[in-house]
């Protein structure tokens, strides 16, 4: 876990950008997008990029040397993928040069109340990239009641999941501050809390650190570091 924030934390400006996995996710992203993303990484010393699997091998050559790790989503972004091709796909991530993997829990099954199949969906994500990679686990909270996020703290950290996060950017709405408190409150301090979705602003970041997020994944990141707002919806 890249850091220990707690609500209430006045954050140092110069620690801003170990909080930050620097975004790409957009279906029409390109080449030279995703290039421009790792060069800001690079520019910024944010804590990683955060692509599609099919961008691992190009951003590894253009970090290498550098500190910045390389997130990939993992059934992205409906969750809806059978539980053994997550697996394939995040462990093929790994291979690739993935160091963390952002994974979509099912969550029709967890509006659905089973909650075994979603701890199984986590474990074997975790399984397939156990010793080599970070697992984060994206709970889509637009589409959950306070019982069902509690729950999805429970399942994440009993199937062994590093981080818990709250949205993936293409749902109806994106992170909030009363669910980073709850997620905070509900997971072992040992994991971390990763904001995603919605996160365009200075102000905004810094809420979601002070609530307890020890990650916040935002295609606005250099918006952020400049102190200004992005219209993007990740």
């Amino acid at each position: 876990m890249s850091n220990e924030a707690q609500p209430g934390l006045i954050l140092d400006p110069s620690e801003l950008p170990s909080y930050i996995d620097h975004t790409l996710l957009k279906a029409e992203a390109t080449s030279a997008a995703v290039q421009k993303l790792c060069e800001e990484a690079m520019e910024y010393g944010f804590y990683s990029v955060c692509v599609n699997g099919v961008w691992v091998p190009f951003c590894k050559k253009i970090l290498t040397g550098s500190d910045v790790r390389i997130s990939v989503v993992c059934g992205f972004p409906l969750g809806a993928s059978s539980s053994s091709v997550k697996a394939y796909e995040a462990a093929n991530a790994v291979e690739a040069g993935a160091a963390e993997i952002d994974m979509v829990l099912q969550v029709g099954l967890l509006l659905d109340g089973n909650y075994d199949a979603v701890r199984e969906d986590i474990r074997g994500v975790v399984k397939a990239v156990e010793g080599q990679a970070i697992v984060k686990v994206i709970f889509e909270t637009c589409y959950l009641n306070e019982e069902q996020k509690i729950a999805a703290c429970r399942l994440s950290e009993e199937a062994g999941a590093h981080y818990v996060k709250t949205s993936t950017g293409f749902g109806a709405a994106g992170a909030a501050v009363a669910d980073i408190r709850l997620m905070r409150a509900n997971v072992a301090t040992s994991m971390g809390v990763k904001a995603s979705g919605a996160v365009r602003d200075l102000e905004t970041a810094l809420l979601m650190i002070e609530a307890g997020a020890t990650r916040l994944g935002t295609s606005s990141g250099v918006s952020i570091m400049k102190g200004t707002s992005s219209s993007s919806a990740y």
